[in-house]
């Protein structure tokens, strides 16, 4: 079953507990989904990892706007934007262990020939495509600073 249909059948399961959260945070997924697909052409169908990234863009946006109310003190509005995001994060694969990350990323860059700071940038355009979904981007590069430091 592909991501759009699971949260089809998310957002009628959270209609029907009355879930306001899940509710909010699973039409917005689902509308960026038909966004994407409008933009792409009339019939068409977005692929796994299309899905996957729409789903990490929605998370770390309410992320974003989840700190922003922190700096200004508005818990309400904090508490909300961080539940909307445990909603979405299920949806994305489990998140890599400290280790896990670190023995990836050694191998990402034993297999690009990074040796220094200054081969940053190849090191993490490998990375990303390798860990899309399984670790936040601040996580991967402050493990290949750290790495190639």
């Amino acid at each position: 079953m592909s991501l759009t249909e699971q949260i089809s059948r998310d957002l009628m399961n959270a209609m029907k507990a009355k879930d306001k959260v899940a509710l909010e945070a699973i039409r917005a997924a689902k509308t960026a989904f038909t966004l994407a697909r409008s933009d792409k052409g009339a019939d068409s169908v977005l692929t796994a990892d299309e899905e996957m990234k729409i789903i990490q863009k929605l998370v770390k946006q309410r992320k974003e706007s989840a700190d922003i109310y922190k700096e200004q003190n508005r818990n309400d509005l904090y508490e909300r934007e961080i539940a909307e995001a445990i909603v979405l994060e299920k949806y994305l694969p489990a998140k890599l262990s400290d280790e896990e990350l670190t023995t990836i990323v050694r191998d990402v860059i034993t297999r690009t020939g990074a040796s220094t700071a200054a081969d940053l940038g190849k090191v993490m355009g490998a990375a990303m495509k390798e860990l899309a979904g399984r670790a936040d981007g601040k996580e991967i590069s402050a493990k290949v600073k750290q790495l190639l430091g």
